[in-house]
């Protein structure tokens, strides 16, 4: 049998999740956030392509929840099979705000030293 999907939640060095803290501050983009979390451990990525995306010019993928609150997880695909989410935030522009990116680029390259 195929090996699952594993979702790693970004870890500050303080040992803090910033997404989890993030999800936890909206509890119904929670409750949406984490079907499509299960749904990618079981199935896989391909089975989320609905709502998830690539931010062109970066490694980096995002998570769309929609619904009261527009909530974006950025996340990359580091190890096969292994999700690393890095950032949420709500989106209220039509482009992912340069703030948000880069804040998800530096856990990215503090994950990789």
């Amino acid at each position: 049998m195929d090996q699952k999907w594993k979702i790693i939640y970004y870890t500050t060095p303080s040992g803090d999740k910033p997404v989890k803290d993030f999800l936890d501050i909206y509890p119904r983009a929670k409750v949406k956030a984490l079907r499509i979390l299960y749904y990618i451990e079981e199935f896989g990525l391909s089975f989320a392509i609905p709502h998830i995306k690539k931010l062109s010019g970066t490694p980096l993928w995002e998570i769309r929840i929609l619904g009261e609150d527009s909530i974006r997880i950025l996340y990359v695909t580091k190890q096969e099979k292994k999700v690393i989410l890095l950032h949420a935030f709500v989106k209220k522009t039509e482009q992912t705000p340069r703030k948000e990116i880069n804040i998800s680029l530096a856990r990215l390259a503090e994950i990789d030293t």
